[in-house]
């Protein structure tokens, strides 16, 4: 070891000394000795790198307190932090999905902060269920008997068929055997609930009597999947639900549909695109429905099912429902949620599901117009920077063909090369609140449609 490296060696400060700082007392006072201490022994750690690899110190060792501090709040940050949704995705599944209501945050916060009815009967001071409250909602906003609540929709979907036809035969139509996000693909599922899949008709084309024919003494269940997240145009027939349970009346068969996305209220009249609604497949006798909670319902994450007491019950025995089961915050979440559709007349203001998805075009626009100025003259030097009509989308597989009008702020590079939208982008997912917008055709595109609160998005932006 030469001088000038023990020389560098020699300076590095020890923890008792940085300890005994006047200006560490603040960050001792807020962090505790114990991370305090890790933090310096990790920085002193690197610092010793810095000397063994490049015989010098590091940029920040004129400052190990600024240095300690700044370590400290990055460990401590959040995993999940909130950022700007601009994509242009609305129900973006790597971005947490819907966002709850005011409400459901509420009821959320009392059941963290205090005991709640989870499974005490206050009549009785005995055990209740804790699925009661939300099943007896689902009832009356769906008509349906009955209702059992776990943590996600394939859960719903696993238990479903478990719980129904295990050991057993599932009819499906070829053309409905879907993968979703994350590899997860309903014949997996099948295998996994212990079920054999029985294919019918054809990619394009399925007719009843394919379902008859395939109908043996070992069947367990006819059952449709929406194809919600992708669809097949040109010569294409499938089976309805309500033919489809003529022929398990007719079989002494129950009839299943996952719906997946699952709204409860007809989004045509807020001239969104059309989606099956449970309660409809309910009034047509389908015996047991699945679908999402925190998709266009825009609850929290959440399985729903619902249908006859018969089945409900039977689910709700199997073993794997205690596995499945939703706990307390989820819940008290979905139950504030539903309440909100028992004033529809209220709903398109309270649900910002649904207050994001039917925004009028021109409300972006003019949003677009008002940060247009500043945004210029922050980044003209570098981007051209202009208000441009785009179209959003729905996301979390939910009708992935219709597109929203919506207006977009774009940064087109003056260099015209990739890596500089690259950086810009890389920029500000680093800020503190980072923003997420997409990139497409050398443009990087901040879609409007998510944002309600502008000015906080120009602070960021402009800082």
């Amino acid at each position: 070891m030469n001088h000038q490296t023990q020389s560098l060696y020699s300076q590095l400060p020890s923890v008792d000394r940085l300890l005994n700082e006047p200006d560490m007392e603040p960050l001792l006072a807020q962090f505790g000795q114990h991370l305090v201490v890790a933090s310096l022994r990790h920085l002193q750690q690197q610092a010793r790198q810095e000397i063994s690899q490049f015989n010098r110190l590091p940029e920040w060792s004129h400052n190990w307190i600024e240095a300690v501090g700044c370590h400290l709040m990055q460990k401590q940050r959040s995993g999940l932090q909130p950022v700007f949704n601009l994509s242009g995705t609305v129900l973006h599944t790597n971005l947490g999905r819907a966002l709850l209501a005011e409400e459901a945050i509420d009821e959320v916060a009392s059941a963290m902060r205090y005991a709640v009815t989870l499974e005490y009967d206050l009549d009785g001071a005995g055990r209740g269920h804790r699925d009661n409250v939300v099943s007896e909602l689902l009832s009356e906003l769906t008509g349906a008997e009955a209702a059992c609540i776990v943590n996600n929709n394939a859960a719903a979907v696993m238990l479903m068929l478990a719980a129904v036809a295990a050991d057993k035969e599932v009819i499906v139509s070829r053309g409905e055997l879907v993968e979703i996000g994350g590899a997860f693909r309903v014949p997996d599922v099948m295998r996994q609930a212990g079920c054999k899949l029985v294919e019918v008709g054809t990619t394009n084309r399925t007719h009843l009597r394919d379902y008859r024919e395939a109908v043996s003494d070992n069947t367990g269940l006819l059952m449709k999947v929406h194809t919600s997240n992708y669809s097949i145009q040109g010569f294409t027939s499938a089976v309805d639900e309500q033919e489809l349970v003529v022929l398990g009346r007719e079989l002494n068969l129950p009839v299943a549909t996952d719906l997946g996305s699952g709204s409860l209220i007809d989004l045509q009249q807020y001239d969104l695109p059309a989606e099956p609604m449970p309660q409809n497949l309910i009034a047509a006798g389908v015996d047991l429905v699945t679908f999402s909670g925190d998709k266009l319902l825009g609850g929290p994450q959440a399985g729903i099912i619902l249908g006859s007491k018969k089945w409900i019950e039977k689910i709700q025995r199997h073993p794997l429902k205690r596995a499945l089961r939703a706990g307390k915050l989820t819940l008290a979440a979905l139950e504030a949620t539903l309440r909100l559709y028992q004033q529809p007349e209220r709903l398109a203001y309270s649900l910002p599901t649904l207050r994001l998805l039917s925004r009028d075009a021109i409300e972006m626009k003019e949003m677009a117009a008002q940060l247009l100025s500043p945004l210029q003259a922050c980044y003209a030097g570098h981007f051209t920077v202009q208000a441009e009509p785009c179209l959003s989308q729905i996301g979390s597989g939910s009708l992935p063909v219709d597109r929203l009008p919506s207006y977009a702020l774009t940064f087109e590079p003056k260099d015209g090369r990739g890596r500089t939208l690259e950086a810009l982008a890389e920029k500000w997912r680093a800020l503190p609140k980072p923003v997420i917008g997409r990139i497409q055709e050398g443009k990087l595109w901040l879609d409007l449609r998510c944002l309600e609160d502008e000015s906080e998005l120009l602070e960021m932006l402009l800082a």
